[in-house]
């Protein structure tokens, strides 16, 4: 019996480990360092905000006829170009009571706007509206706005700035009251009989 005839392996390479393997000792550290992490995370309790207890599902049974409405600076402005009485207007659309309230930002953003919006500055300053005193430090008023009402929901928010709508709409059961055709209009609130379909 002959040999069996071995053929040569051309451009063959000397085996080398892989950095990603795990008998090297500093990526075993890290793989080891990772499993700690996830084992923790399992074992951590996790935090969930409590519940709105004033909500029943969408529905806020807060909200009651003395109706709490806080303002925007360009609800106001809107008004104003409207020829709207804000408070008459007001107890049209939700056939009821209703504070119009104005925070300390909201009051701030006003005085800023300067002479060319004197006639609304002097309307925030009516006796009728009740005046809420923020806890935030010269804060942007939408932020206050959507903040008072994640705290509170016990107010209607009252603007015609669609990005701030679009804020309020990801809190439940607050309902939003916007100028629309000359009159006031809410929406997600099944209570409003004089608002239009």
């Amino acid at each position: 019996m002959g040999k069996a005839k071995k053929t040569r392996k051309f451009a063959q390479m000397k085996r080398v480990i892989s950095h990603k393997d795990t008998r090297i000792k500093s990526v075993g550290e890290t793989a080891k360092k990772k499993i700690e992490a996830k084992r923790e995370a399992e074992t951590k309790p996790r935090h969930i905000d409590q519940a709105v207890s004033s909500l029943f599902f969408q529905y806020n049974t807060q909200l009651g006829p003395p109706y709490h409405v806080l303002v925007d600076t360009n609800f106001i402005n809107f008004s104003i170009k409207n020829k709207l009485d804000i408070v008459r207007s007001m107890m049209d659309c939700l056939l009821a009571k209703c504070t119009p309230c104005i925070t300390d930002c909201v009051m701030g953003e006003l005085e800023k706007l300067g002479s060319r919006y004197k006639v609304a500055l002097k309307l925030a300053k009516d006796p009728r509206f009740e005046r809420i005193p923020c806890s935030c430090t010269g804060c942007y008023a939408d932020d206050c706005l959507t903040n008072m009402v994640k705290n509170w929901r016990c107010f209607i928010v009252a603007t015609c700035d669609t990005e701030l709508r679009r804020r309020i709409r990801k809190v439940p059961g607050v309902p939003c009251m916007y100028i629309s055709n000359h009159r006031y209009t809410v929406e997600r609130m099944p209570e409003a009989f004089g608002a239009p379909r």
